[in-house]
């Protein structure tokens, strides 16, 4: 039977091939295994992509025990409530919005390419703090490895694009390919057969920037169009400090945080640092966060805010709120 490779796997086999690095090949491998055609003609070729990605695997972890791991700059530890990946070509001004709603300080030039390394900045939010990360711009294909892996690991993809580039439109289905490439599947969209378990389902938001010069909105609609109408959009203009506000409200909305307020007996709670918990989280899952003890010897707890009245006692299981104040009995 013959294999019919795809064009999706026979790029990864090419990244493969000219990978420098152990991770980059590990990446490469494990998107040819997510690509191939699986049929009894592909058998033999599956079983070799496995057997090179265990001994990448193994090689991989005895670098990292015998300390020669290198510096990997698409690895930015999480800070804050959670990580937005910033992507955009050139000149669509990524650079001036990581300056404007956050305390990083980028180099801000007005020709292409300024960014060359990723540049991770804290965005504040009332109490809490979103971390929002700068990349180097879409401008080429096969994509950076380092862009790649920030888009795929972070919690919401914010795009950014210029709707007065006079290559719009292809930078619109650039950023299409880009997101495959990611394997990323925004959230709402259906996940393509051939990802499968390795798509990455998450929020991903569209931002038009120097909207002022597309009054009418006509380019935007059709950048949006191009990109993916399902998407949330934002119309901002990062020179005349329009929309700021909502993109804050929107990032911080987009990772699906509460925040969480502990209160010890007798005291007034500490309203300046909240906990960061996922929607869904119970009260044993704030207890487990605050101490490991708290959560083995938890007894009930009090609660304010979303309670039907203040101080109500509620059981370990007791879903929690936005701004909820929390005092733990052990």
């Amino acid at each position: 039977m013959p294999a019919n490779l795809t064009p999706d796997y026979q790029a990864a086999e090419e990244r493969y091939r000219q990978a420098d690095t152990i991770d980059e090949k590990i990446e490469a491998l494990r998107e040819m295994l997510a690509t191939i055609p699986k049929h009894k003609g592909t058998e033999k070729l599956q079983g070799d992509i496995k057997r090179r990605l265990s001994k990448a695997l193994l090689e991989q972890t005895q670098r990292h025990r015998s300390g020669a791991r290198r510096h990997d700059p698409s690895h930015i530890p999480r800070e804050g409530a959670g990580q937005i990946a910033l992507i955009g070509p050139p000149n669509t001004g990524k650079s001036s919005l990581l300056a404007a709603i956050t305390n990083a300080r980028p180099d801000i030039a007005e020709y292409p390419f300024s960014t060359h390394t990723p540049q991770p900045g804290m965005m504040t939010y009332e109490d809490v703090q979103v971390q929002i990360i700068d990349t180097p711009p879409l401008a080429h294909e096969p994509f950076d490895f380092l862009q790649v892996n920030i888009a795929r690991n972070a919690d919401g993809i914010l795009l950014l694009i210029d709707p007065m580039d006079e290559e719009g439109l292809e930078h619109a289905e650039m950023i299409g390919r880009f997101l495959t490439r990611c394997r990323v599947v925004p959230e709402g969209r259906p996940i393509p057969e051939e990802l499968g378990t390795a798509a990455r389902v998450m929020p991903v938001h569209l931002a038009i920037n120097k909207s002022e010069l597309d009054p009418e909105g006509e380019m935007t609609a059709l950048l949006h169009e191009a990109i993916g109408k399902d998407l949330p959009i934002h119309r901002i203009s990062v020179a005349n400090h329009w929309g700021l506000g909502e993109v804050r409200e929107a990032l911080f909305a987009l990772l699906r945080v509460l925040r969480v307020y502990a209160k010890e007996p007798g005291k007034k709670p500490d309203m300046s640092r909240p906990f960061i918990v996922k929607m869904g989280a119970t009260v044993l899952d704030l207890a487990e966060l605050i101490h490991k003890d708290f959560a083995s010897n938890f007894r009930f707890a009090r609660l304010w805010g979303s309670a039907r009245f203040d101080g109500q006692p509620v059981e370990r299981n007791h879903p929690l709120a936005d701004r909820d104040v929390v005092e733990i009995h052990i």
